[in-house]
């Protein structure tokens, strides 16, 4: 996928300000809009940046957040602390958010440390959802859990202004 400067304008009016080093757009929701970017591992300023797959949908980013405020990951972690096959995707997970991330660049300072927690502990599903969303199913246990929960976000419309109409 490419980051157009249509792209440029939608996630510009998800986040309320302008997106910064965007590598590209990782996944489009079905409205067409990007819901999922790339972001690189280092920062234009020099910052490293872990999150790599950044989720740039209010309304996903919303239905998210009910459920981490519903305590949706404590159930999660209790989970991952019980079962070790879960454990075992888990981990795989977190390999498989590094190995994607070197792809974007080298960066020591936060090498071997993914997102969301991974692969010890589960904190902030919005990573994971955009992990899933990115990657597809079957990847990020809790990436593809969280999808599910937080269905449809897109059903009542795009959550920013079609391009034509900006």
């Amino acid at each position: 996928m490419t980051f157009s400067e249509t792209d440029r304008e939608a996630v510009k009016q998800q986040l309320g300000r302008e997106p910064r080093d965007v590598h590209d757009v990782a996944h489009r929701c079905p409205c067409g809009n990007p819901d999922v970017v790339t972001t690189p591992p280092r920062l234009s300023d020099g910052t490293p940046f872990p999150t790599t797959y950044y989720l740039t949908c209010p309304k996903a980013a919303g239905a998210v957040g009910g459920l981490e405020a519903a305590g949706v990951m404590k159930g999660m972690q209790e989970r991952l602390a019980e079962d070790p096959e879960l454990k075992r995707q888990y981990e795989r997970a977190h390999e498989d958010y590094l190995e994607r991330r070197r792809a974007l660049g080298e960066v020591p300072e936060i090498d071997g440390i993914s997102a969301g927690g991974m692969p010890d502990r589960v904190k902030c599903l919005h990573v994971h959802l955009g992990h899933s969303l990115a990657v597809g199913r079957g990847v990020n246990p809790f990436g593809d859990e969280t999808r599910d929960l937080v269905g449809e976000w897109w059903a009542n419309g795009p959550c920013v202004r079609e391009a034509d109409e900006a």
